[in-house]
């Protein structure tokens, strides 16, 4: 049954506002899910099975994945969540503060005359109040939390603007976005090495829709921390994801290499497409049932599913691709995968027939690593 707001705007399942057909092409969003439906008796199952869960175990991780396989309930997506990550523990034994560090942050939001409430119709506000710091007619001790503050906000407009938890100006979409913000500010003070890197806002608003405000932000820390995980994908600079790119770049090279020679006839690089894919984790795919079923693999099997999903979806476009004589007419498929090929039972029973394994990346990675220290001995 759909969720209607105030306004009267329709909402799906997962919270995306139902448009008019024309505007859906536009908003690239599908609302026909085909994931299956909970079997009771497997929910009880996963919920017992939850209970006593120990991530260390072989047996309990192998036992996910064939709950994975089925398909997780969205009501019970949040605990799963919560002990792939390993959310619990990660909190434990860490001195940060989540309470205290948002006190913080709103001491300069104060200073420049905004809240986290306010921060994206106050927007212009903090760019003008930017360019007197840079003219030096502000104090230099706001120039940092300014620049970062105005990073998150300009992000925080693209962020799934048409889910109800951050579209417009509702009360509920005004907290969401607080919320983001304030995971994505409080990562930035406990991780200054990494700080706010673009595409965090995506992945953040995904655990806020699933997990509540400070397991969101644990579950980030998770994400962007653990080698596992993300960790190689985001940096301060652009580096880390340009060699992810180069990596997958080899992989397509050595699985496929026909529809490769293609993609390099036409002059499409594998930056092209896959920063878009690996820095946001497949949330520009139209079907979010699908998605969410990604994600469930990522948790499990981190990095390596990111890479085995990416590998799927080339695979699934290749015949339509190598019917493609143009770059302008094959980018638009990469970057806005159809919804033929992203809905869930197309595109997750392939994905689970696809088999990318850790060793292999690391070939691949030894591969570009080589390459490049070729490049820089002829130079």
């Amino acid at each position: 049954m759909l969720r209607r707001a105030s306004s009267s705007v329709g909402f799906d399942e997962f919270g995306f506002a139902l448009g008019k057909k024309r505007d859906r092409k536009l908003q690239h969003r599908c609302h026909d899910y085909s994931y299956p439906q909970p079997n009771p008796v497997k929910v009880k199952e996963l919920c017992e099975f939850l209970s006593y869960w120990n991530g260390a175990s072989f047996i309990c991780r192998n036992q996910i994945e064939k709950f994975i396989r089925i398909g997780i309930p969205p009501a019970i997506r949040g605990r799963v969540w919560k002990c792939l990550l390993n959310i619990d523990s990660i909190r434990a034994a860490s001195s940060f503060d989540y309470e205290a560090c948002q006190a913080e942050i709103r001491k300069p939001l104060v200073d420049l005359g905004v809240s986290e409430y306010s921060i994206i119709p106050t927007i212009d506000s903090l760019v003008d109040t930017e360019n007197e710091i840079s003219s030096g007619q502000a104090s230099d001790l706001l120039s940092a939390d300014l620049t970062l503050f105005k990073q998150i906000a300009l992000d925080l407009r693209r962020s799934f603007p048409t889910h109800r938890t951050l579209m417009g100006d509702r009360p509920e979409a005004i907290e969401g976005q607080a919320k983001l913000f304030r995971v994505l500010t409080a990562f930035a003070r406990y991780n200054p090495q990494i700080g706010y890197v673009q595409g965090m806002s995506y992945i953040a608003a995904v655990l806020l829709m699933i997990l509540s405000e400070e397991e969101a932000f644990w579950a980030l820390v998770a994400l962007l921390e653990k080698p596992k995980y993300l960790s190689e994908l985001f940096d301060s600079s652009v580096k880390k994801i340009q060699h992810q790119a180069l990596i997958f770049h080899q992989l397509l090279k050595h699985r496929k290499p026909l529809l490769f020679q293609h993609l390099e006839t036409l002059g499409v690089s594998s930056l092209h497409f896959i920063m878009q894919w690996f820095l946001t984790l497949f949330t520009s795919l139209p079907c979010w049932d699908s998605v969410l079923a990604i994600w469930d693999l990522i948790m499990l099997h981190g990095l390596q599913a990111v890479f085995r999903t990416g590998l799927t979806i080339i695979l699934l476009l290749e015949s339509r691709i190598m019917n493609m004589s143009e770059e302008a007419t094959v980018l638009p498929v990469l970057l806005r995968v159809p919804v033929d090929v992203s809905q869930h039972r197309v595109l997750i029973p392939a994905l689970w027939n696809t088999d990318v394994q850790e060793w292999e990346i690391n070939c691949m990675n030894r591969l570009v690593l080589e390459e490049a220290d070729g490049g820089q001995d002829e130079g």
